[in-house]
């Protein structure tokens, strides 16, 4: 199947990285290629380096920017500091963290992301480790519920989870339309107009099996220790949960002096590392949201490295 995806505000992610011809430039989530090539475009003495935990990203993306001298990493972006290190780099221009899952993902039935089609419960990116089908089969239906409420913001987490315990229990869950239609027969009718009931359960196994929100907080601090003074830290994210670390974080960097505001002086010592170049995020344009409906959750913030 070939890679497709549509990279999300592409063009706003790309201006706002402020793209310097000789600088060097991180997508740590290179995906399809699509935002990675566009940066690529805009360097002349400068370097791109790319990451994906996915082997069928490298693979595509290294066909996609030949030409470029990018340099691909088939590796998770929370390791960004130790494989620059490698390569010799100390320090960045500019980091980029698309956190949605790719079309490709989604629309290649055998990676067992969709719950529209019949797959083995997979959903691994980087097709390693833990697999959709253990946390089906083996959590509890304490930690079922957990991810579900957490990852999924699921309100009828509980009684998903319980089904789910009660139909492994009598053979063990292995296809994606199976599971799907465990959790249809655990929800209310009415609850199946607001759209697929499976799709929020789905989005919090994913999110439990790739550890998406669990290296997070930590990944962002060590994509912004890498930037030089002036890079700019770009993530888009399509999760509540993962829009509001983000968010967390940029403010923690852009905060100074945390001291109580009746001290006549400050004694903290703190000062801002960080400047919000996008004080509300980025969303997707009407004609964008037309193009693609994936785009409706995507959000961009932007933070600068400051002295």
């Amino acid at each position: 199947m070939e890679f497709n995806h549509r990279s999300v505000l592409l063009n706003e992610t790309v201006e706002l990285l402020n793209i310097k011809p000789d600088g060097i430039y991180v997508d740590g989530t290179v995906g399809g290629a699509g935002h990675a090539t566009e940066i690529a475009k805009r360097l002349t003495s400068g370097r791109l380096i790319a990451f994906d935990r996915d082997p069928d990203a490298i693979s595509v993306a290294t066909e996609r920017l030949e030409g470029f001298g990018a340099t691909l990493i088939n590796d998770n972006f929370n390791t960004i500091d130790k494989n620059l290190e490698k390569l010799g780099i100390s320090a960045v221009d500019g980091v980029l963290l698309d956190l949605g899952v790719s079309s490709y993902q989604l629309d290649n039935a055998e990676r067992g992301f969709s719950y529209h089609k019949t797959a083995p419960l997979d959903m691994r990116m980087s097709k390693e480790g833990l697999s959709a089908y253990d946390v089906v089969n083996n959590y509890s239906l304490e930690e079922l519920t957990r991810i579900m409420r957490e990852y999924g913001e699921e309100r009828f987490a509980y009684k998903i989870a319980n089904e789910i315990i009660k139909q492994r229990g009598t053979a063990p869950i292995t296809t994606t339309t199976e599971l799907a239609e465990i959790i249809s027969a655990a929800v209310p009718a009415s609850y199946k107009r607001e759209g697929h009931p499976a799709r929020k359960c789905f989005q919090a196994i994913r999110i439990e099996v790739n550890g998406e929100i669990s290296i997070l907080a930590d990944a962002i601090e060590k994509a912004f220790s890498v930037l030089k003074i002036g890079g700019r830290l770009s993530i888009i994210t399509f999760h509540s949960l993962e829009d509001r670390i983000v968010k967390q974080k940029f403010k923690e960097f852009a905060t100074g002096c945390t001291c109580p505001p009746d001290l006549p002086i400050c004694v903290c010592g703190k000062t801002p590392r960080g400047k919000l170049i996008t004080k509300k995020p980025v969303i997707a344009s009407e004609e964008e949201l037309a193009d693609n409906q994936r785009s409706r959750s995507a959000k961009l913030r932007v933070v600068e490295k400051i002295g």
